[in-house]
């Protein structure tokens, strides 16, 4: 997982071209009026879903992990607590589902705010919950960016 400023993005490029691409994006778009919902950048390699919601008890997030693609995640507007725990043997408490690309994990995690600006990175190994209520429930307005392994 890696977790920091848009300012910094450029720091993780040489990861892959793909990742690199799908940043660039993130730093150079103007998200100001795009619809939510998919938007494609490069076929089912790397597109980026806008999604907007209500953050949530921790009780009512799921932590999930993806084996296809690796999630930008950058909030565009408020603020939300991010659930994190490294996927190592545990069980699913949902199978793998190949179509969506998601199981879904129950274990013990630690937390992080992402807030405007900034942007975690989570590949296939890092279980990750979202959408938790940082301090009170707010609507959040985030990009997703998916990079195909």
């Amino acid at each position: 997982m890696i977790f920091d400023k848009i300012e910094n993005s450029s720091r993780y490029a040489p990861i892959s071209a793909r990742l690199a691409k799908g940043l660039a994006y993130i730093k150079n778009t103007d998200f100001t009026g795009m619809e939510a919902g998919k938007h494609e950048i490069d076929g089912e390699d790397l597109f980026a879903v806008i999604n907007e919601y209500e953050t949530k008890e921790e009780k009512d997030c799921v932590l999930e992990a993806h084996r296809k693609y690796i999630d930008i995640q950058f909030m565009l507007s408020g603020s939300e607590q991010i659930g994190i725990s490294t996927l190592y043997k545990q069980e699913p408490v949902k199978a793998y589902n190949d179509k969506d690309d998601y199981a879904l994990y129950s274990d013990a995690m630690s937390f992080f705010q992402l807030k405007s600006g900034t942007f975690a990175i989570f590949f296939p190994e890092d279980l990750h919950m979202p959408g938790v209520i940082d301090k009170t429930a707010s609507k959040i307005r985030k990009v997703i960016v998916k990079v195909r392994v």
